[in-house]
């Protein structure tokens, strides 16, 4: 079967065309030709791709040599064949120069279908080599693009260590590590030295190592001096016989990863301490429940008689502190729930400053210009909190010296450019509150880590770490933001920004308000606690209520069950083993559906006011209870029955 041949002919004499189209069937090729005799022809076809060009050497209007430099030209590597009637040795190098891939006789035709032959097979060769180059370009390319595009730092290593290849990143990371010499090296030098390592050896040993056993693929990680971490993954690079060509490392920066992965432990520590503070406030607040009960009892007993009114109202304000500090164990572990009303904080500072004045030796001098500014949405608790907290903070800083403390208050409008350099606060009014020290002050070192959970400056046994952490949590569930200034030797300064609340507060009630007295109403009390049971009945009936205890919740719907018209209301404790106290109110209403029932807790957890409403119960009592709280939930359950 004839091969197809493409055959474009330059030649002013179609008869010679005719001759050669001729042997080419002959020589087993079945031609498609086209014969042209000029420039502009010769370019109108050779866009057509012929498979060979056959051209004489000397044409009226063309030549084979012009003809020859149009097709080498063209880039479409197309075999050239010179053939004339005269063509001389000097006319046959230069059509070679041109790109001609063969020269003939006219007279001797009968060689031009080898010819043929071996120039289409020299551009099946030179085509395949153009692919293979193209190909190794394109992979090249390829390469070149991923290793600059990646995260990862590449170094590529010979047997000898010397840098083959290495890409932008891996400088990048030297450049940025801030280490003193590091640009001025080569990144393969970098990668390796051992002063910039925290540890060195894990530096040398390592790289000792893989170069005796260069078969070894090697992962670690390396610290260096500033902090940095690197993950280093190391490969052997391998010919397709397996003969060591030499190594690749990656570094890549995972600082930021492990700082996230501290974070990640550190919320999963501070759920557990969650969980161990709301077993920690119920069990504690039930005992500082019993010690305020019977210090209420105390002092009715020892009214009219100061010598021990005093010490009792010591005991008191020790029970206080007690739970203040469980609501901050709560407050830091985002237990505890703040209520938030509107304020004017200058009051809820001045009221905190009389608490932090009986605690701050007199050494310490302390300054206010706390004007009148717009109202906030705040909880007065944590406020004291912040106040109790900052000031306590800066007596230390001053402790041994005199000193002063310095509170202001002013109101500020952010703008866009404000909140930018302020982190969590929007643009808007806020009220600023300014407490600042005389103290030595703080390096940048310390005043990035002073509102982490746990960390402190002070000796062993002076402090927990969480007073200005939990600040930070507070001022972040208020919806503003605390800033500090601090330079060694110069003092400290906190900013504190609360957001404005447009409406006013309500009035605050003025004097003391008695505590709301019972007419004989039977009141059910049950707790597990003997003690909860025993002081919170003799603080009702000193109230004027009757009172029967039981410690159980089985006994308590025994009781109801068989006098269930006796008892006006059932206050109980929430927790308690067997059933807990909203099983128990949900059976006593069975029995007596207008019971009402109070719970009581010494921790809320998510138990909230509203959430108690719904279920149908009348109110949630919080300890540790006083004689104030208790009678006025009372008082307040009972109204609807009235």
């Amino acid at each position: 079967m004839s091969q197809p041949l493409k055959v474009l002919i330059a030649e002013d004499s179609p008869s010679d065309a005719e001759l050669m189209v001729a042997q080419l069937r002959r020589d087993g090729f079945d031609p498609q030709w086209k014969r042209v005799e000029d420039e502009r022809e010769f370019l109108r076809e050779l866009k057509q791709m012929p498979d060979v060009v056959l051209s004489d050497f000397s044409m009226p209007r063309f030549s084979g040599l012009r003809a020859a430099e149009l097709t080498r030209q063209s880039g479409f590597n197309i075999p050239f064949i010179l053939i004339s009637g005269t063509v001389g040795e000097d006319a046959a190098v230069e059509a070679i120069k041109q790109g001609a891939t063969d020269y003939l006789l006219k007279d001797r035709l009968v060689r031009l279908g080898r010819a043929v032959e071996r120039a289409l097979e020299e551009k099946r060769f030179l085509d395949e080599q153009r692919r293979t180059a193209e190909e190794l370009q394109w992979q090249a390319a390829l390469l070149q693009a991923q290793l600059e595009s990646s995260l990862d730092g590449v170094l590529i290593l010979d047997k000898q260590g010397r840098t083959v290849l290495q890409n932008r990143r891996l400088q990048q990371i030297w450049n940025d590590s801030g280490l003193e010499g590091a640009q001025a090296m080569e990144p393969a030098q970098a990668a390796f030295h051992p002063a910039f390592g925290r540890q060195p050896r894990q530096f040398t040993d390592k790289v000792a190592h893989l170069n005796a056993h260069p078969e070894e693929s090697s992962h670690d990680t390396v610290e260096l001096v500033n902090g940095v971490v690197l993950d280093r993954y190391s490969a052997p690079v391998r010919d397709r016989a397996g003969a060591s060509l030499g190594r690749i490392w990656y570094f890549r920066d995972i600082t930021e990863r492990r700082k996230l992965e501290a974070q990640f432990r550190q919320a999963q520590k501070m759920e557990s301490i969650g969980m161990l503070a709301g077993g920690i406030a119920h069990d504690f607040n039930n005992i500082l429940s019993a010690i305020l009960g019977n210090l209420y009892l105390a002092k009715m007993e020892a009214t009219g008689q100061p010598q021990v009114l005093e010490p009792l109202e010591n005991i008191a304000q020790a029970a206080k502190r007690a739970g203040d500090l469980v609501s901050q164990i709560l407050t830091f572990s985002r237990q505890n729930k703040q209520e938030r009303e509107p304020l004017q904080l200058n009051h809820v500072v001045l009221e905190a400053l009389k608490l932090l004045r009986a605690s701050v030796p007199a050494t310490i001098q302390i300054e206010t210009n706390l004007a009148r500014t717009p109202t906030v949405l705040a909880n007065a608790t944590a406020i004291h909190q912040v106040i109790m907290n900052l000031g306590t903070n800066a007596w230390h800083a001053m402790r041994g010296k005199p000193g002063i403390l310095r509170l202001e208050m002013s109101e500020l409008d952010a703008d866009i450019d404000f909140s930018e350099t302020h982190p969590g606060l929007l643009p808007g009014r806020y009220v600023r509150l300014t407490v600042g020290d005389t103290g030595h002050g703080m390096d940048a070192a310390t005043r990035e880590r002073i509102f982490d959970p746990f960390f402190t400056t002070k000796p062993a046994g002076e402090g927990t770490g969480l007073g200005l952490a939990v600040v930070s949590g507070i001022m972040q569930s208020h919806d503003g933001a605390i800033t500090v200034y601090s330079e060694p030797g110069l003092g400290t300064t906190f900013h504190l920004y609360f957001p404005v609340f447009d409406l006013d507060p309500a009035p605050a009630e003025s004097g003391t308000v008695a505590i709301p007295r019972g007419n004989g109403e039977c009141i059910l009390l049950v707790d597990d606690e003997a003690a909860l049971l025993n002081v919170g009945k003799k603080m009702l009936e000193r109230l004027g209520y009757l009172v029967t205890t039981k410690t159980s919740a089985l006994e308590a719907i025994t009781a109801v069950r068989d006098q269930p018209q006796v008892f006006q209301l059932v206050v109980t404790d929430l927790t308690m083993p067997a059933m807990d106290g909203v099983t128990l109110g949900k059976q006593l209403r069975q029995i007596n559906p207008k019971l009402p029932v109070v719970l009581s807790t010494g921790y809320k957890g998510m138990v909230t006011e509203e959430l108690i409403q719904g279920l149908g119960f009348r109110g949630l009592l919080v300890k540790p209870t006083t004689a104030r709280a208790l009678g006025e939930a009372v008082h307040s359950a009972l109204q609807p029955a009235a």
